[in-house]
């Protein structure tokens, strides 16, 4: 399919001139077919393929990432989105049949899945590509216009998806707008078929409150404080580092990094001495510490440091000049202080003991509902406990995070931590409108259900319905 010429918008050009134009690009019908959707899939596998070292690139600058972490955490997942969707496209289209009751028939049923319209995506800076490209993979394959607002927090990442995007997609019916909260807001006001917001928990309400005026329908990726639940008869070896690995990934600036650890009294000093020694291990070729994004985020980071009642077994230390943050174990801090009630989203690992599985389950279910919850423990029924009892948007038992990459389950939040879900046929669906479907024929056309009704009429519709 031949791509029309690029295309990018500027912040200050007429943002309502841009939704007419993707209005009547869906209006003409062509984002709806297969083949047209296929090539939008294919544009964005092109694209991170041919510019992963653009990608790279820019993801060194937004954010110190090395050429590989920026293929695992931004380039790889959204490509295996979109191989995913590619595959399973034409049958994910399929209309769905549905059984009709007694009382309809003959008559048959189906469910048929419709694009919306023109979805506005709007995208984070920890993961920028990503994080704006799943979704974008969800909205594509079911066949809609789209916006995408990438964060202004990750400039060369921005800039890079405005220039280079419209050359793989067709440009008039999927658009790069830049820009900062104010541009949001007014792409907001302007009336989407459905928003898609990746963020943090407060900037999540704004977007909410914005949609609202429109009664545009949201999916919210938000965060949240999602524990790591350890119980006495673990693997500690295994723990240690699969904790660390996930929470010491991008700085710790992951949405579903394991937030705070919980563990039984009787392993904690057990623990934290491997922790302690995998942190070492992890980041030995990283004497510097953590970069993190930008000087708001650090400050945020440096107080928590600095307001601490735990003690700081590891790390602690801080480096302003380069915006970077030792990776540090808080064993102890105080349940009120900020390390324990706000998302970190940093490389700080509070770790706190308990004596029974009531008092975690209390302490959990106590603060608002985390994106993720991960139980490591042996035996079965402690682990079902744990994960029937506390509310998450998605459990892990022995291992952290890894249920993101499962594209068969939903991803997404509950409560604070989000609403809503998408990755494969999920995103599909998440996007797309299930128009139900019911078909009779003029024959028969029985007298006995329509008005005037006698009492023999009313007393076999009784019985009928």
């Amino acid at each position: 399919m031949k791509m029309t010429k690029p295309r990018t918008v500027d912040a200050e050009q007429d943002l309502a001139l841009l939704m007419d134009r993707l209005r009547a690009t869906y209006a003409s019908g062509r984002t709806r077919g297969a083949a047209w959707r296929a090539a939008q899939l294919e544009g964005l596998i092109r694209f991170l393929e041919e510019c992963e070292a653009d990608i790279a690139e820019a993801l060194a600058s937004d954010l110190g990432r090395n050429d590989f972490e920026s293929w695992f955490g931004d380039v790889a997942p959204p490509k295996g989105d979109a191989e995913l969707a590619l595959k399973n496209l034409r049958r994910w289209m399929r209309p769905r049949r549905r059984r009709v009751p007694l009382t309809q028939l003959p008559a048959s049923a189906h469910i048929q899945y419709e694009p919306l319209g023109v979805v506005l995506v709007i995208g984070p800076w920890n993961y920028p590509v990503n994080l704006s490209l799943g979704p974008m993979v969800a909205a594509l394959a079911a066949g809609n216009c789209v916006v995408l607002k990438p964060s202004e927090v990750a400039p060369a990442t921005s800039r890079l998806m405005a220039e280079k995007l419209p050359e793989y997609l067709d440009s008039d019916a999927v658009v790069v707008v830049e820009g900062d909260g104010v541009v949001t807001q007014a792409l907001l006001a302007l009336g989407f078929d459905h928003a898609f917001f990746t963020g943090g928990t407060e900037i999540g309400r704004k977007i909410m409150a914005g949609a609202a005026n429109t009664l545009t329908p949201v999916i919210l990726e938000l965060g949240g404080k999602s524990p790591a639940i350890v119980t006495a008869d673990c693997d500690l070896d295994v723990v240690a580092r699969r904790i660390a690995w996930v929470k010491l990934m991008n700085s710790g600036q992951t949405c579903i990094a394991p937030d705070y650890v919980l563990v039984d009294e009787s392993v904690k000093e057990a623990l934290v001495d491997k922790l302690r020694a995998t942190f070492r291990q992890f980041t030995a070729e990283e004497p510097r510490g953590k970069r993190i994004v930008n000087q708001r985020q650090f400050d945020r980071l440096r107080s928590y440091l600095e307001q601490t009642k735990g003690v700081a077994v590891e790390g602690g230390g801080f480096d302003e000049s380069g915006l970077m943050i030792d990776p540090t174990i808080l064993v102890d801090p105080d349940p009120s202080e900020p390390s324990m009630t706000e998302e970190i989203f940093g490389p700080i690992l509070p770790v706190v003991g308990y004596r029974t599985l009531d008092e975690v389950i209390r302490f959990v279910n106590s603060r608002p509902k985390p994106l993720g919850l991960y139980v490591f423990a042996r035996d079965r029924r402690v682990s079902t406990r744990l994960v029937d009892q506390i509310p998450a948007g998605g459990a892990v038992v022995n291992h952290c995070a890894i249920h993101y990459l499962i594209p068969s389950l939903p991803f997404g939040g509950v409560g604070a931590s989000g609403m809503g879900a998408y990755h494969g046929e999920w995103g599909f669906q998440a996007l797309s409108h299930r128009k139900s479907v019911a078909v009779k024929g003029f024959r028969p056309d029985l007298a006995i259900t329509y008005p005037p009704y006698g009492d023999r009429a009313k007393a076999l519709m009784r019985k009928l319905f």
